[in-house]
């Protein structure tokens, strides 16, 4: 991902929204499209988890441009 905005992030997780819901809407799916759709949900734990850091961020007076994608195990551990 080039630069990282708050819009950047946004688009990235509705364009995943957009692949879920097109798989999910075919009914009957094969293991590589549930395989898929196992990534898509961690990506977008992890994406909504870079909104959050940099919106908190932001909100402290910091640069949220500082924020990173975490790793999937971290991301996943979170109770949410």
């Amino acid at each position: 991902m080039a630069h990282t905005t708050d819009q950047t992030v946004l688009k990235h997780i509705e364009e995943l929204v957009g692949e879920e819901k097109t798989l999910y809407h075919k009914g009957e799916i094969s293991d590589a499209e549930k395989t898929r759709l196992a990534a898509i949900n961690v990506e977008l734990d992890r994406y909504w988890d870079l909104l959050r850091q940099r919106r908190a961020l932001r909100e402290f007076g910091k640069n949220p441009d500082d924020a990173e994608v975490r790793p999937a195990r971290t991301v996943e551990n979170y109770s949410g």
